[in-house]
């Protein structure tokens, strides 16, 4: 039985049905997140009874999402591809964390390990895209669309052809080759399922062109922040994962810090709402990890809104970066995004493409990982987190690396 009670306004408060495929908050414009019955959880399932750590997917948290993978009648709505339950990689021996004594791991979401889950399409995306198709599943809708910096297209269109439905994916024309190519691909093998606009030059021209053309006729807009708390809910797991009990303890913990690359920042949304779940539930205390955003110099609104001591971020100018995921010049859901890091005495930085690059190199290099530029991103910041005192020495700190080299290269082999 779903514990799922509500639709709530993140700054209006307001609920609605459950059962509602509505997008923003008609009180505000804002995004909603889905609320679940905690009290009724506890009840019903004492002792995390709802936790199934035998799966090897993001479905092992069972009840407390949204969807139940362990009731039959919740389960007919899920298309299961293997998505999360990723490895935790040891990267104490990376220079900036042996210097500073880091206890530094990277939560590893694009390449593919033995014994864990892996994300089909090598991108945490697929956490989200796999609670989106659910849903929409769940309400009847047929019709899907999103725009798309790259990753999150590729994910839903592979989703979405699993679970019966159709999707149109508008993206920049400087999408990375290998993520327009899976997508075109797709479109050529499915053309009564899939469609694709090459729209740009950043996301926020591909949302316009979806909504001016698209929604109108009846398609339901899945654009970051725009589902009904959805995505949300889907990256919720990625959270869920960083608390869970390591192996030889049955202890629900928090790292001291976590750095994470921020685009639009539903991962953020997603991990802080899990953690307060987690509280309610009586499995942790109110100790957050810092939340370290961090985006690419090129293009930072988040960065800029939180040195100004802003409650909202502007939309900039979007830049060039290697980091494509981050090519974000705005969102609906950064007001929220910078409450968290705040709240959690975080914040946001910004990183050079140079240094950017450096890590990426390095990486490879050294431990031949294929690092995504986002996650690189992330390790190019140690330094200056350390500096800051934003870190501190023996403190665990999970970088979370976003997807797999392997969806950039053309753009970056001359880096390997």
């Amino acid at each position: 039985m779903s514990y799922l009670t509500c639709l709530r306004g993140l700054a209006s408060g307001r609920a609605y049905p459950a059962d509602q495929p509505m997008n923003l908050d008609p009180v505000d414009g804002r995004p909603v997140v889905m609320e679940l019955d905690l009290e009724r959880l506890a009840l019903e399932q004492p002792d995390a009874g709802w936790y199934r750590p035998q799966r090897r997917d993001m479905w092992r948290f069972g009840a407390l999402l949204a969807l139940d993978a362990g009731n039959p009648a919740e389960a007919r709505h899920i298309v299961p591809l293997g998505e999360g339950a990723t490895p935790q990689l040891d990267y104490r021996d990376w220079p900036a964390a042996r210097s500073a004594q880091l206890e530094l791991w990277v939560k590893e979401e694009g390449r593919a390990h033995p014994g864990f889950g892996a994300n089909p399409t090598q991108s945490f995306k697929d956490r989200g895209m796999a609670m989106v198709v659910a849903q929409a599943r769940r309400l009847g809708l047929r019709r899907l669309a999103v725009p798309t910096q790259g990753n999150a297209g590729d994910s839903l269109v592979r989703y979405a052809l699993a679970g019966g439905l159709d999707v149109v994916v508008a993206m920049p024309e400087d999408t990375p080759l290998p993520i327009l190519g899976s997508v075109a691909a797709a479109a050529h093998r499915h053309p009564d399922r899939v469609q694709l606009h090459l729209v740009g030059p950043t996301i926020r021209e591909a949302g316009a062109f979806l909504k001016e053309r698209f929604v109108p006729e009846g398609w339901f807009s899945v654009a970051t922040f725009q589902e009904p708390g959805w995505r949300i809910e889907g990256k919720k797991t990625l959270g869920l994962e960083l608390a869970e009990p390591r192996e030889g303890s049955d202890r629900w913990s928090l790292p001291d810090a976590v750095v994470y690359p921020t685009g639009g920042g539903t991962g953020v949304l997603g991990m802080w709402k899990a953690w307060d779940e987690l509280e309610r539930l009586g499995l942790i205390d109110g100790r957050r990890p810092r939340m370290l955003c961090v985006q690419s110099a090129s293009t930072q609104p988040l960065v800029q809104a939180f040195e100004a001591g802003a409650e909202d971020t502007q939309a900039v100018a979007a830049g060039q970066t290697l980091a494509t995921g981050l090519n974000v010049p705005g969102g609906v859901g950064h007001f929220r995004v910078l409450q968290i890091i705040r709240e959690s005495g975080g914040a946001a930085l910004a990183v050079s493409e140079r240094d950017m690059a450096a890590a990426l190199q390095q990486v490879w290099r050294a431990r031949r990982d294929w690092i995504s530029p986002e996650g690189a991103a992330c390790l190019a910041a140690l330094p200056q987190l350390l500096d800051r005192g934003l870190l501190r020495p023996r403190e665990r700190v999970v970088v979370v690396n976003t997807g797999s080299l392997e969806k950039y290269l053309p753009q970056l082999r001359h880096l390997l």
